[in-house]
C-alpha cells in the first residue's frame, strides 16, 4: 500500500487492488485473510497511506461473522498482543482476520519497520 501515492493516475491503484482482495475474501465468506508480505511500498508509510489502510480494515475486516478457526500454538508468544490473537479478544469484533508475513519493506528489523504493522494489530 502506497505505491506512487502522488502519482495522480496511478495513486490509488494499491488501494484500490487491496480493497478488491478484501471484497473478495469477504463476499467468499474466507475464514481468513493472509498478507504474505510487503503490506506497505515503505517501512514508514505515509499518514494518508495508514488512514487508508485503516478505513479498508474496518470496513471490511471489523463484524460479527463467526470466525471458523483457531489459532493452535502458544499465543503467549505473540509479540505485543497481550497473549492472544485480536479476533479472540472480547473487546475487538473481528468477521475477517487478517493475517500480514512482513517483506523487506515492513522489515520490523529495520528502523520504523515494526511500527507500521503492529499500528494495524
Amino acid at each position: 500500500l502506497g505505491y506512487k501515492t502522488r502519482d495522480p493516475i496511478r495513486g490509488s491503484d494499491s488501494f484500490a487492488a487491496f480493497e478488491e482482495v478484501l471484497a473478495y475474501s469477504k463476499w467468499r465468506q474466507a475464514d481468513m485473510l493472509l498478507l504474505g508480505g510487503d503490506v506497505f511500498h515503505d517501512n514508514k508509510p505515509s499518514r494518508r497511506t495508514m488512514h487508508q489502510a485503516y478505513d479498508l480494515l474496518r470496513e471490511y475486516v471489523l463484524g460479527d461473522e463467526p470466525v471458523s478457526f483457531q489459532v493452535l500454538s502458544d499465543q503467549r508468544d505473540l509479540e505485543g498482543r497481550r497473549g492472544q490473537v485480536n479476533y479472540e479478544d472480547p473487546h475487538y469484533s473481528i468477521g475477517l482476520p487478517v493475517f500480514a508475513i512482513h517483506g523487506n519493506h515492513d522489515d520490523p528489523t529495520r528502523e520504523g519497520g515494526q511500527e507500521a504493522l503492529a499500528a494495524l494489530d
